[in-house]
């Protein structure tokens, strides 16, 4: 070996993103099985550890190379490929004791072609599973995060592969856009849904038909979101198709869905654009679960509603007129909003329909206005009290 070899090496590790230590370390690791093998051992022995011990060492500074047999010297030989006699020691070292290891170095001329090529695809095998390794070292961190990425390819089933830069990343049929078509050197955004590391290195598999990256596309588009000012309490999803979001403001002088929607609708057009055309309603959230159900259920208009916490469902009354609408296009409205809701929703169809929940909430909402103007009032009138009184 020369320097000119390790130089090679080092190249090689540059190029395939590992350490020149770790494919040093692989190239040893592979000579040395080479070695064994070409002795006769099987690769299933040599994993066992089985066979004579031999160390592989490359000076990285200077590209020498030594490969030695270490053994043990004993007084009786009970394995030859370990051991060796003390008898035949001291012709080597008169010095030598027993239980003391000797170095015998390996000749070149003793690796065989075949020996070379085994060594050769060791090393390949070792490179790839620290590649992997890397890959999943790398991406760990960054499982449940956004990436942007390029289409590398999509195979006969459908399936796409993402380049992530530093991985591939599969994203299979079901969490794609179903209006979508993907091409090579196409840029997408993409959620990291999943990094796992099976018996073929690190799988990472990613999504655009999660809730997480409209959330996330929400959180860049709407300077509220990213803020904490507007909070999404809940998502429903049907990919490419059309989404609900519920959002509530921490702020009372902030509109959750004015502030979502932005100037002439941009800020949920971007989002929208990104989603392949995606319709996204954005919906005002609330605690009471009658006024949740029926937030989520727009743009149709519903009468009362009862609710079964427990059963998790809920009856809607709804007017003929409003029948179709609150279902929805092939039912996607109500299946929307159950998911939003948590809530199985059913409906009830009546001639007339009688608000009573929507009147019930607007009067314990203007008698809770009206306590705290009245509770502010008084503490206002209580600053400029005359102290004497």
């Amino acid at each position: 070996m020369n320097r000119e070899f390790v130089e090679a090496l080092t190249q090689v590790a540059v190029e395939r993103g590992v350490t020149a230590d770790e494919l040093i370390a692989a190239f040893e690791y592979a000579l040395r099985q080479a070695y064994l093998r070409q002795r006769g051992y099987k690769q299933k022995e040599v994993e066992e550890g089985l066979g004579p011990v031999v160390e592989v060492q490359l000076d990285p500074q200077t590209g020498e190379l030594d490969v030695l047999e270490i053994r043990t010297v004993v007084e009786k030989v009970e394995n030859p490929d370990r051991e060796i006699s003390l008898a035949d020691a001291l012709t080597y070292d008169p010095d030598v004791q027993v239980g003391e290891e000797m170095e015998f170095p390996v000749e070149r001329e003793e690796f065989t072609r075949i020996a070379v090529l085994a060594a050769k695809q060791v090393l390949t095998q070792r490179l790839k599973e620290a590649e992997r390794n890397r890959v999943h070292t790398e991406y760990k961190d960054k499982e449940g995060e956004v990436i942007t990425g390029t289409v590398a390819r999509v195979d006969n089933r459908g399936s796409v592969y993402v380049d992530l830069g530093r991985g591939e990343a599969l994203m299979p049929i079901k969490e794609q856009i179903p209006s979508e078509r993907y091409h090579p050197g196409q840029r997408v955004k993409v959620y990291l849904k999943q990094v796992q590391r099976g018996s073929k290195g690190a799988s990472l598999i990613v999504s655009r038909a999660s809730e997480e990256l409209l959330r996330y596309l929400l959180r860049q588009e709407v300077p509220e979101i990213a803020e904490g000012i507007v909070e999404v309490k809940a998502v429903a999803r049907e990919p490419g198709s059309r989404s609900k979001v519920a959002v509530m403001s921490h702020n009372p002088n902030v509109d959750p869905i004015g502030a979502c929607i932005g100037h002439k609708g941009q800020r949920i057009q971007a989002v929208s654009s990104e989603l392949g055309r995606e319709r996204v309603d954005i919906i005002q959230w609330s605690p009471n679960v009658r006024e949740f159900i029926r937030n989520a259920l727009s743009p149709a208009q519903v009468g009362n509603i009862d609710v079964d916490t427990e059963g998790k469902r809920a009856r809607v009354v709804v007017s003929k007129d409003q029948h179709s609408l609150a279902i929805g296009k092939a039912g996607q409205n109500v299946r929307l909003a159950s998911k939003l809701t948590g809530f199985e929703i059913d409906f009830e169809e009546a001639e007339e329909i009688t608000d009573l929940d929507a009147a019930i909430l607007r009067a314990s909402e203007k008698e809770e206005k009206e306590r705290v103007s009245q509770d502010a009032k008084s503490r206002f009138d209580s600053l400029f009290a005359d102290p004497d009184e």
